[in-house]
């Protein structure tokens, strides 16, 4: 029996993927549990067409952030600490603060698309993050510690 999945199952395949399962796993298990639908020449219609349009959203999306990405690129973020005289920064620096820059900047990014390579940063220096606009668009951005 053919079907399409709902969602990721990791011994079948991925969401959206239309594959063939013996009858009574898909009857009795994938399609009761809201896994899977039959797929019915009506169906594959349908799943073609969402698809087709799935895929044009996804190229206007992935256009708006290569647009971004290429305004982020030449950017250079300062951020300001609480330091003690050796040069240690009293907590630390996380994507919190990174996030309130770049929205400073003009730049709406979650916290959680941000990712900076150290752990945590305790000292006063430069770094890099790296900054997910897309799932295939992502910018390296410097920013510099400095003491408040």
């Amino acid at each position: 029996m053919d079907i399409i999945l709902k969602q990721d199952i990791s011994s079948l395949g991925h969401k959206d993927d239309i594959i063939t399962v013996k009858d009574g796993y898909a009857r009795n298990y994938l399609i009761p549990k809201g896994l899977a639908l039959n797929a019915t020449p009506s169906v594959r219609k349908m799943h073609q067409e969402i698809l087709k349009q799935r895929a044009h959203k996804e190229d206007q999306i992935r256009l708006e952030a290569e647009a971004i990405a290429e305004k982020m690129k030449d950017l250079k973020l300062t951020i300001g600490a609480k330091t003690s005289t050796k040069g240690k920064i009293f907590g630390s620096v996380n994507t919190i603060q990174l996030a309130e820059s770049l929205k400073k900047e003009g730049f709406g990014i979650d916290r959680k698309d941000i990712t900076i390579k150290e752990e945590l940063i305790k000292e006063i220096g430069s770094y890099t993050a790296t900054v997910k606009l897309h799932k295939a668009v992502k910018v390296d951005i410097p920013f510099e510690i400095i003491a408040e």
